[in-house]
């Protein structure tokens, strides 16, 4: 079997290592990070790697010729799979069902209909075959072609706090150089007032990259890890920019803050776009779990600082002061609610065509 695929993200590309195991016979094509010699992606996702609406908009031609290749190359494949990049994918779902109406097209981590843009759900649904949501309330924005399937960093995840503790203090700055460069600063603020071992957890796609370049002579006020989930195990504490991270560090059961700034420009229309009281996904869940709209309760799990009230001083005082007792017992509800994993369950559908 020939599938083509469309993971332009760090985390959709991670959640695609989870699944490739299930599918061992498949020949992979499209846009993907590597795992073997046999893989010969077209375009790496370091590609799609752009933030904020002027890089976008800088690079439309770039994305108008990726989806111009990628429906070519679908010519090629017995099944379609999109994962998460919104943006990107519907436009390709519309492509490719245009000329090939009867090419099976599966939506494996869903945008984020429920934050905004629900216009987009039947869209979604129109041009594609089956749609694997893995978060239980997506469902209800969709007619008959989505089911939860679990959520992926289930299969990933191999740790769980049972107890509060830990050796360590871990910063995640982000995996895109403008966050790093808007974040990490502050970060190396509250790293110089705290004391012990402080770890910088660091995207594993940055082996072997030039790290001092990339993070700064700041670099040694830490230990620098690759591994995310060990280290978050590890620690008794994290400060993490917005993203998966976020949402890993709960299901881990490690107390955090969620710290994140974005360019001016990208924040005003951003907030005048996404009318959301909270950004982390952990939050967002949390938000359901207490019968409230997904990212617009008032029910937070953890802290959020954001854009002008980010500052080492507020991060301290929460490091200092939050509950790490109740954030361990409150954030396994968070598991229970996701279940189990998803990809079994998304294998099985691709072993039988979407017919599953």
């Amino acid at each position: 079997m020939k599938i083509l695929v469309s993971a332009l993200e760090v985390s959709s590309n991670i959640h695609l290592k989870a699944l490739r195991p299930h599918l061992p016979k498949v020949e992979w094509l499209g846009v993907y990070e590597p795992l073997n010699a046999r893989d010969k992606p077209i375009l790496s996702p370091k590609n799609f790697s752009v933030m904020g609406f002027k890089e976008v908009f800088g690079r439309l031609f770039f994305f108008y010729k990726a989806l111009k290749t990628m429906a070519r190359l679908a010519e090629q494949a017995d099944l379609v799979l999109l994962m998460d990049s919104s943006s990107f994918n519907i436009p390709l779902a519309k492509r490719i069902k245009k000329a090939q109406p009867n090419k099976p097209v599966l939506y494996y981590i869903l945008p984020q209909v429920w934050a905004w843009k629900a216009y987009r759900a039947p869209i979604i649904e129109k041009h594609c075959d089956k749609l694997a949501a893995i978060l239980p309330f997506e469902l209800s924005y969709y007619q008959d072609k989505a089911q939860f399937v679990g959520h992926p960093l289930l299969d990933e995840i191999k740790y769980q706090k049972t107890e509060v503790g830990g050796k360590s203090v871990v910063f995640m700055p982000g995996s895109r150089k403008q966050e790093i460069e808007r974040i990490l600063p502050i970060f190396v603020q509250v790293a110089q007032k705290i004391g012990g071992k402080k770890v910088l957890v660091v995207p594993a796609s940055f082996q072997g990259l030039d790290l001092n370049t990339l993070y700064g002579a700041h670099l040694k006020l830490f230990e620098v890890s690759f591994d995310a989930h060990k280290s978050l195990f590890e620690a008794s504490f994290a400060f993490i920019c917005s993203g998966t991270a976020t949402l890993e560090a709960a299901l881990i059961g490690t107390p955090f803050v969620l710290a994140y700034k974005a360019r001016p420009l990208d924040f005003f229309i951003a907030k005048n776009l996404v009318h959301l009281t909270c950004i982390g996904l952990a939050n967002i869940f949390y938000n359901a779990l207490h019968h409230e709209s997904p990212g617009r309760g008032q029910t937070m799990l953890h802290p959020e600082i954001i854009q002008d009230d980010l500052n080492a001083p507020t991060l301290l005082e929460i490091y200092e002061t939050l509950d790490r007792e109740k954030f361990l017992q409150e954030s396994q509800k968070i598991r229970t609610y996701l279940q189990h994993g998803s990809a079994q369950v998304v294998a099985e559908w691709i072993r039988h065509g979407l017919r599953a």
